[in-house]
């Protein structure tokens, strides 16, 4: 186990990749979030059918292609009703160092549901032995340009390059990855609401009210501690008062820990290291891992796969993510309201 979990301290942080009624269950301020009422949203126990309350004779499937769907229309129309009245439209700025095949197959995702809803973009791309004061030059004149909203630098950068460095340059107005550290630390702090939630954990937390799994007072364990995703869904969980543990390389027996979880969500970065034997039967588990695995089958030389031993968990749990399809496009979904968020804010739109 030690060999184990020594593998997720070197590769688990090596890939990474956020009104009208609100476009999503958790909308920015988060009210429901931050002061509960009786009417928060209090959904059935995952251990249930929430439509039966029978227990489930099998895992549902919680896809986040059709939550995606239904936000970025929302977004959309929107956008077309900002664009109506103050003839304006969010911009959103996206900054790509060097030539990984995953990491330009992203930021095409992203470029494309910009596109689609109506958020202006701005694409930069540098080659791979890009110094740092360049890049810093690059968002340092996104930062200072009125037109852009939203400002993110694709991670991972090449291992010369200071990711800490070059996010802090980022404008926190503009951090609509919500990776600034007055964003992080607003967020873990109670009483406090960020600029912007972090567009991973808001897709976490979005999937688990549409498919009403029940996080209030339940037991739930985020595996890796990453500040993209896994420091961050612990905070949001906190808020929705969870019992939340975090797993790390440093765990001793995680599978122990995680048997004993309601939730389980993992942020590691290795394929199929989460098998059946950790999980409680009927937990709910979110997959929110990237990896790209080599596949001569693929037109793109590589497929992508979560975390968890998928074939087997779908056995015993209630509720799960796919990957790909599940956690991913709700979080290109939250950074469409993070960037129509962060405009409406500069515009004074409401």
């Amino acid at each position: 186990m030690v060999g184990f979990w020594h593998r997720l301290g070197t590769k688990g942080k090596a890939f990474y990749s956020a009104t009208l009624s609100p476009p999503c269950s958790s909308p920015l301020t988060l009210p429901h979030i931050w002061v509960p009422t009786q009417t928060s949203h209090r959904p059935l126990s995952s251990g249930f059918h929430r439509a039966t309350g029978q227990t489930r004779s099998a895992a549902e499937i919680m896809s986040g292609k059709p939550i995606a769907k239904d936000i970025n229309l929302r977004v959309a129309a929107e956008i077309s009703r900002m664009k109506a009245a103050i003839g304006r439209l969010p911009g959103l700025a996206v900054v790509l160092v060097g030539y990984r095949e995953d990491s330009h197959a992203y930021v095409h995702m992203k470029l494309k549901a910009c596109n689609e809803v109506g958020i202006e973009t701005s694409f930069v791309q540098l080659p791979q032995d890009c110094t740092q004061d360049r890049l810093i030059d690059v968002v340092s004149s996104f930062n200072s340009n009125a037109s852009v909203h939203g400002i993110i630098v694709q991670l991972p950068l090449p291992q010369h390059l200071d990711e800490e460095t070059i996010i802090n340059f980022v404008s926190p107005e503009k951090d609509v990855d919500g990776f600034h550290p007055p964003n992080m630390g607003n967020l873990a702090l109670r009483g406090r609401e960020p600029l912007f939630i972090p567009c991973t954990p808001k897709a976490c937390i979005e999937l688990l009210l549409r498919y009403r799994v029940e996080i209030i007072g339940k037991n739930a364990v985020v595996i890796g501690r990453s500040k993209i995703a896994g420091l961050s869904t612990s905070f949001l969980l906190q808020r929705h008062h969870a019992t939340v543990s975090t797993l790390h390389s440093f765990t001793n027996n995680p599978e122990q820990i995680t048997r004993r979880a309601d939730i389980v969500v993992s942020d590691v970065g290795i394929p199929n290291i989460v098998g059946c034997d950790w999980l409680m039967p009927g937990a709910v588990v979110v997959d929110m891992g990237t990896n790209s695995v080599k596949d001569p089958n693929s037109p793109r030389g590589f497929r992508t796969t979560g975390d968890v031993c998928y074939e087997e968990e779908i056995k015993v749990v209630s509720a799960i993510t796919p990957v790909p399809g599940g956690v991913g496009p709700v979080v290109i979904s939250m950074l469409l309201c993070n960037t129509l968020y962060s405009a409406k804010r500069a515009y004074g739109f409401t």
